[in-house]
């Protein structure tokens, strides 16, 4: 029989995560920096109105754009943080996580063929998902010097006539990076002057350390020509109730609605219920969290430097991102060296872009009991091999 395999998913490259996530899964005694979730559970008072919500019955489709209810809940929630207005009924749209919601930005703003700027290192899916929306990733690349913030001349300098967007995702996955107010300019200044759609991912909106974070939508002239995705599974602790929504003009958002419509119908109901509750009430939660993150992240970061694994500091997320050249392996072998000699899982960092070579991620969404010991292994190991 011939292939039946298309050749856009042949081009697809696997996720550079997922190899040593099984490889760990077949192991005894591993310490996992390598997973981006959580390891806290969602707030018991969150869990209790989804759970009431099945009780109750509500087990059918909802709205395609999402309950009322939650629509109301989600517009509300970033004017307060953000003093931005999105119009409930027809500009914010409840997703199946931020990634549903990335991929219909894309499809919707881009034609075959379009370019998207992608700045590195990112989130394993962000190129993929450009590969799947038919258009066509172009890598930017940043710097450790200028802590992994995008600069408006990166972009300015990869910058086409078929240029059509803007991929950010800060606070970032992996490196921890947030922008600064004067690279936001910058990046404001490069859409404007070359007419480009930002689509800004903030799922780590929450998750900052000793700054304030700011919606790149709130930057001045950016209202109309980015679209927000958000959702819960970061900062609330909720990432399999899959939850997120998108956020934009009324015209992006009837396209990313018909998308919608016909890929997902609506978001799990229970699910929207507990997201309404979190957003209504679970500040206390989110910065009991947050403040544990904090500690987990200063631990962390002191420790890699301490060995010569040289760390510029995260200041949002829960990642930490290494430069592992003091152990003269590349990042893959450094990370499966660790992982058979020590039992400690991290991510290479060319998993996230050719510009991620040479560094590691490292999660701190676990206990400080289990960072304190993979420091010490990791210590051994530095001594083997640093």
């Amino acid at each position: 029989m011939r292939n039946f395999i298309s050749d856009s998913v042949q081009q697809l490259k696997p996720s550079g995560i997922r190899k040593y996530f099984d490889i760990a899964a077949t192991m005894e005694d591993v310490i996992s920096l390598g997973i981006g979730e959580p390891d806290f559970v969602t707030p018991e008072h969150i869990i209790e109105k989804g759970v009431a919500a099945l009780r109750a019955g509500e087990t059918h489709y909802t709205s395609n754009s999402g309950t009322q209810e939650l629509r109301e809940g989600i517009a509300a929630y970033i004017e307060r943080l953000y003093g931005l207005h999105y119009n409930p009924d027809n500009q914010i749209l409840v997703t199946v996580g931020v990634s549903e919601g990335f991929w219909l930005a894309l499809k919707t703003v881009t034609n075959p063929g379009d370019e998207v700027l992608v700045p590195e290192p990112c989130f394993v899916s962000n190129a993929a998902s450009v590969h799947m929306a038919g258009a066509v990733p172009v890598p930017v690349k940043t710097l450790v010097e200028d802590n992994f913030q995008v600069t408006g001349a990166m972009l300015e300098a990869a910058v086409t006539p078929r240029t059509k967007a803007i991929l950010i995702n800060y606070p970032n996955n992996p490196t921890g990076a947030v922008l600064s107010p004067e690279r936001m300019l910058e990046i404001a200044a490069v859409a404007e002057k070359h007419d480009l759609v930002v689509i800004s991912d903030e799922i780590y909106e929450r998750l900052v350390y000793g700054i304030q974070y700011k919606s790149f939508a709130a930057l001045p002239g950016m209202y109309d020509r980015t679209i927000v995705l958000s959702g819960m599974s970061k900062s609330f602790a909720m990432t399999g109730w899959r939850i997120g929504y998108a956020a934009s003009t009324p015209e992006i958002m009837a396209g990313i609605r018909k998308l919608h419509q016909y890929l997902i119908m609506s978001a799990p109901t229970m699910s929207q219920v507990a997201a309404l509750a979190a957003l209504q009430d679970a500040d206390e939660d989110v910065e009991a969290m947050r403040q544990q993150y904090d500690k987990r992240r200063q631990t962390i970061v002191a420790g890699f430097n301490e060995l010569g694994l040289t760390c510029f500091e995260p200041r949002g997320a829960f990642y930490a991102f290494p430069n592992i050249s003091a152990s003269g392996m590349t990042d893959e072998q450094f990370c499966e060296t660790l992982l058979q000699e020590e039992q400690v899982a991290m991510v290479p960092g060319n998993a996230f872009g050719e510009s991620g070579r040479g560094f590691v991620r490292a999660s701190y969404a676990t206990s400080l009991e289990n960072i304190e010991k993979a420091l010490e292994r990791l210590a051994r190991f530095m001594q083997r091999h640093g």
